[in-house]
């Protein structure tokens, strides 16, 4: 929509995007929260096995389910704008610079997760969407942030799409900058795997 909409206009068309990411993020984290604990994120939730929060079979199926929601998202976008159920990309996302802007994007969406959990716990959604808001327009990668939306992108050659070939690239700066950022805060706050259960919203595991 953002696309055809823009009219060529580049900046207008990511501003759309930024506002639609940011709001659908506080409004699914606010509704799977209960259920989950709105992990839509593989490094989030690895970062979360790491610190105890999950287990590694939990995880496993959640990184699944986070690739397949990606792909499944990408798909009906696709119906609902009358474009091939899926078409790979060709927007090239190549190079250090990129590298570094995923790594920055992935190990602040971190930062965030981790310092507001546990102090303030409630405006969790709230943190991670403005944050993802504004690394729209502070990293040079528009922050994909996410290996399950990185992948998804790749399968949409629209102004959102990434490469296939520049994939790999992103997931391992993703990867890298969501285990630094948790390194940093096992650092900073010693006492960090007893209380990194919930790592986004607290919630119900028989549910």
């Amino acid at each position: 929509m953002a696309e055809r909409l823009a009219g060529g206009n580049v900046a207008l068309a990511l501003l759309a995007n930024t506002i639609a990411t940011g709001a659908a993020l506080v409004a699914l984290i606010l509704t799977f929260g209960s259920i989950s604990g709105a992990h839509f994120n593989p490094v989030v939730s690895v970062a979360d096995a790491l610190e105890g929060g999950l287990s590694w079979a939990d995880t496993f199926t959640y990184v699944l389910a986070q690739i397949l929601g990606g792909i499944a998202g990408a798909m009906l976008a696709h119906v609902m704008f009358s474009l091939p159920l899926m078409s790979l990309s060709h927007h090239i996302r190549s190079g250090p610079a990129q590298f570094v802007s995923e790594f920055t994007a992935a190990f602040g969406l971190l930062c965030v997760i981790w310092g507001c959990s546990r102090s303030w716990p409630r405006i969790v959604p709230f943190a991670v969407a403005c944050y993802i808001t504004a690394a729209y327009w502070f990293t040079a990668s528009t922050s994909f942030a996410n290996p399950a939306v990185t992948i998804a992108r790749a399968l949409s050659d629209t102004f959102a799409g990434i490469r296939p070939a520049d994939v790999p690239l992103f997931i391992a700066a993703q990867f890298a900058g969501g285990i630094a950022a948790t390194l940093l805060f096992r650092w900073l706050v010693p006492k960090l795997p007893s209380v990194a259960k919930d790592i986004l919203v607290a919630h119900n595991e028989d549910t």
